[in-house]
Parts: structure tokens; sequence; C-alpha cells
């Protein structure tokens, strides 16, 4: 072997390795999920700014509101990495798999949620700081340990789920307004469904790490698919709200009714029948429903 061939394999094996420790931050900081925080702050933020975004502030406000969802989905897997090791969907996870030291992803978790903090307060305004900080604190403090103890904790961690759509409408009004809070209830409803088709599908899991979640209790389902029917019915006329506050119009109003009819038929099926089969088509339902209904919400804004 020559030198240049000595040269070139230890530099393909510190790529490899590069891609390898970012890909496992990526799956630590659950960048999916993102997405959809930057999506729904983003709508928020052109409603909360009349359609008319400045870079600069939608710049920071999109850095800081993904720097603290980062922050917390990392602190939340540094906190439950014991207990994710003893579920099978999550035991390969950075930390419990250990590819990610629980030093580094705690230095980590803190370095973003108070650089996501800093954007957000010199970059955009207090409130929105505020929110964020509030956002942590329900996350990890309240939340997280309430898995354990209570089947209520799915209620008190949709709550910082909801609080993203808040954040943006913030930002671009500079207040908290009704059109935030419709924001921000229609997220919250949405979630309870979403995650009882998950609950459900994966309850012997949860079971096994000793978590509180209302289908680990539920055996035949029924109680977890009335609940999810209930919350699907709600946002139905949550969803309409905006058009009563005259930040929509009707299209987006029929669209958002048709929309919500079809993810309570989807909740209907698995309450009359509970099985991994409509319990993945209810998941389904939610991944579809959301970001059409903000797409509408964005085309037929007023």
């Amino acid at each position: 072997m020559n030198r240049m061939e000595e040269a070139v394999i230890p530099s393909a094996s510190c790529r490899a390795g590069f891609r390898a420790w970012l890909q496992d931050w990526s799956e630590l900081c659950k960048a999916r999920l993102s997405l959809l925080v930057l999506l729904t702050t983003l709508v928020g933020l052109y409603c909360g700014s009349g359609g008319k975004l400045d870079p600069w502030r939608t710049f920071f406000t999109l850095v800081g509101t993904s720097l603290v969802a980062a922050s917390a989905a990392t602190l939340n897997e540094w906190i439950e990495r014991d207990l994710d090791g003893k579920m099978k969907r999550t035991a390969q996870r950075p930390l419990p798999g250990g590819r990610i030291g629980p030093d580094e992803a705690l230095v980590g978790g803190a370095g973003m949620a108070g650089l996501g903090l800093a954007v957000l307060f010199f970059g955009v305004h207090a409130p929105a700081a505020f929110l964020a900080a509030a956002t942590i604190a329900l996350y990890l403090f309240v939340y997280t340990p309430m898995k354990r103890w209570s089947a209520l904790n799915t209620l008190v961690g949709a709550v910082p789920g909801a609080i993203p759509p808040l954040i943006g409408f913030t930002a671009g009004r500079g207040r908290i307004g009704s059109e935030g809070l419709a924001l921000f209830l229609i997220l919250f409803l949405w979630q309870i469904p979403h995650f009882m088709a998950i609950a459900w599908r994966h309850r012997e899991d949860y079971r096994r790490a000793g978590f509180r979640m209302l289908p680990c209790s539920d055996e035949k389902g029924r109680i977890t698919g009335l609940v999810s029917l209930i919350y699907c019915l709600a946002l139905i006329a949550a969803s309409i709200w905006p058009v009563f506050l005259q930040a929509a119009g009707p299209i987006y109003g029929l669209g958002a009714v048709l929309l919500g009819a079809g993810y309570a038929l989807l909740a209907a099926g698995f309450a009359w029948r509970p099985t991994m089969s409509s319990a993945r088509n209810l998941f389904l339902g939610s991944i579809f429903y959301l970001p059409l209904l903000l797409i509408l919400l964005v085309a037929d804004s007023r």
C-alpha cells in the first residue's frame, strides 16, 4: 500500500464516522418531528404577520424554535434512556444503544436549549422566548415524569406539543391573539387521536417500561377508541374557529369539515374494532390531516 492509499483510507473512515455521528444526533433530536414543529410554527408566523413574513424575523423564529424542539427531544431521551432500553422500538436509539454518551447528550441538549431561547429572545422578542421556555419546562418537568404515574400524561404532553404555532403567531403579532389560540387548540386536539393510535400499537412496550398510557389498562381498546373519536369530533368544531374569527374563508371552512369528518371516520373505525390495522389507519390519517389543514388555512387566510 502506497502513502496515498494510506491517507485515503483514514480519511474515508473519518467521513463515515462523522456521517454516523450526525445520523445519531439527528435521531436523538427527532429531526423528522422537528420538521412538523417548523411547519406549524411557520403557519402560526404567517397568520400572525398577516401574510407578510419578515425574512429576518422568520429566520430567527424558525431557528430558535427548532433548537428548542431539538433540545426538548434530546433531554427527554436523556431522562428516559434507561426506560427506552426496555422497549423494543426504542432500545436501539442512540443513548440506550450506546452510540452517544449521556454526558454528551446532556451538554448538547442543554446547549441547544440555551441557544434557542437566546435566539428567540434577542432575535424576535421576549414573549416568543417565554412561550418556548414554557414548552421545555412543561415537556421535561411535568409530562416526562407524569408518564410513569398517570394516564393523563397524554393530555399534559399535548400542551407543549401545541405551543409551537402559538410561538410563531406571537412572533408575528407581538402578542397572543385569538387566532393564535385557535391554532393552539387545533394542534392540541389533533395530537390525542394521533398518539392514542401509537400507544395502542405499542402498548406492550409501554407496559414493559412502566409507562402509564391509557391503552396499557384498556386491553379491549374500546375506551381508547372512544377517546380518539371524541377528540376528533371536538377537532372539527375547533378547526372552523378561524372562520368565525374571520382569519380564514369558506373554502378553508369546508375543507376543515371534510378533513375532520375523514379523521373522525378513521377514529370511529378504530373505536368499533380496535386492531393493529385500524390503529395504523388512524395514525396514517392523522399524518395526512394536519399538513392538508394547514395548507388550506394558509391558502384561504384572510
